[in-house]
């Protein structure tokens, strides 16, 4: 696995005028998204996502995601952009290969990343299957990457051109078929959200002053343990430290996060008088350790069910690493060895939890990701 850095993509991909289907979720990204790809010429259909079977269970207040309120801001964007407009029922799809992946990803003691999970199943499967079924050259959405051709006429994936925007993280997850087919029209652009905003108003789009969305679009109060306690049922279990001594009891270790300092609740306090986190989550036997920062340290993971934005890499090579859709970068080695990814960082770094993703990059260009299975620390646990 060579890496040959690439600190920055030649240039956008230049495309002939398209049958496009724009994601809109009813927010402005998606809705300027879909006025840019309309204004380059291409032959452009709105479709938002019913991805509720009841959307009022879904969080309102203009959030720019999956609610009624929601699809009605886009149908009034697609109005004002000129453009035909549908709402497509994706919900059982959504519960499935979303919902219940969450679920299920936690009782199993990880981490998982939902809007990385939608993007791979619902927007560049579920949606661009049917698109492509129906005729439609291209899936557009309002997400800050860039698609650009390569010397050798493949398409790449690319970081966005402001980094404080780049949503390449949740991604990583594209193959080639998936990328083949997709346009994102804000990934070029280096400007900040105001602008983005200011550019809504100036196209009369009544999306221009709605709050992002930043939460888990299918959990309304944002509670997520109360969400997981609804689904999975609560179950007293030990807190305890790393000789196993009991410091306290949860409800379900499922609530609990690699890294997690805030919401212990533990009476009494660490020896030395620092904070302590969680170090493991034990779901065979409901227990949660937890310990000192340093404790938190890893030096290397194994990744699995790798997913690669081209040909997957072959041999040992160098690159940077995303851990976090928020993350910064990390310099690591890895090595595909049986479609099982083994890394090692430079340096160690914290908050690593198994089914989390690990996005690799080249420069800019996404490389492919995987989901982390398990890490090594650099002090072993008692």
């Amino acid at each position: 696995m060579t890496s040959q850095t690439q600190q920055h993509p030649a240039a956008p991909e230049k495309v002939r005028p398209l049958r496009v289907l724009a994601a809109m979720s009813g927010g402005v990204d998606s809705a300027v998204a879909a006025a840019r790809a309309a204004e380059a010429g291409h032959d452009v259909t709105g479709v938002h996502l019913a991805l509720s079977a009841n959307p009022q269970s879904f969080r309102t207040g203009a959030r720019g995601c999956c609610t009624i309120e929601d699809s009605r801001d886009a149908r009034r964007a697609a109005d004002v952009i000129g453009i035909p407009f549908y709402v497509w029922d994706l919900a059982d799809r959504f519960r499935e290969d979303v919902v219940e992946d969450f679920v299920a990803e936690y009782e199993a003691g990880r981490t998982p990343n939902p809007c990385l999970r939608c993007n791979e199943k619902i927007k560049f499967a579920a949606l661009l299957d049917k698109a492509l079924a129906l005729g439609f050259d291209a899936v557009c959405t309002g997400h800050y990457a860039q698609v650009v051709v390569n010397e050798s006429g493949g398409r790449e994936l690319h970081r966005a051109s402001d980094m404080a925007k780049d949503q390449s993280y949740v991604l990583g997850v594209l193959d080639d078929r998936q990328l083949a087919h997709a346009m994102f029209p804000l990934g070029d652009t280096v400007t900040t959200k105001e602008e983005i905003r200011a550019e809504a108003e100036r196209r009369d789009l009544a999306v221009a002053k709605k709050p992002d969305s930043h939460d888990i679009c299918f959990i309304a109060d944002g509670d997520t343990q109360g969400f997981l306690a609804s689904r999975l049922g609560r179950s007293e279990g030990d807190i305890v430290d790393e000789s196993g001594t009991k410091l306290g009891t949860h409800e379900g270790a499922y609530g609990y996060t690699i890294g997690q300092r805030k919401g212990l609740r533990l009476g009494t306090p660490a020896s030395d008088g620092k904070p302590r986190y969680v170090l493991d989550i034990s779901p065979v036997n409901n227990t949660v350790t937890v310990g000192p920062a340093d404790a938190l340290d890893v030096t290397a993971l194994t990744a699995i069910k790798p997913r690669w934005c081209g040909a997957a890499p072959s041999g040992p090579g160098t690159y940077t690493a995303q851990l976090r859709a928020h993350g910064g970068e990390t310099e690591v080695t890895a090595e595909l060895a049986h479609d099982t990814l083994q890394v090692s960082f430079t340096e160690p770094v914290r908050g690593v939890a198994p089914g989390q993703a690990i996005v690799l990059y080249d420069g800019t260009r996404v490389v492919g990701s995987a989901t982390i299975a398990t890490t090594q620390r650099a002090t072993a646990m008692a």
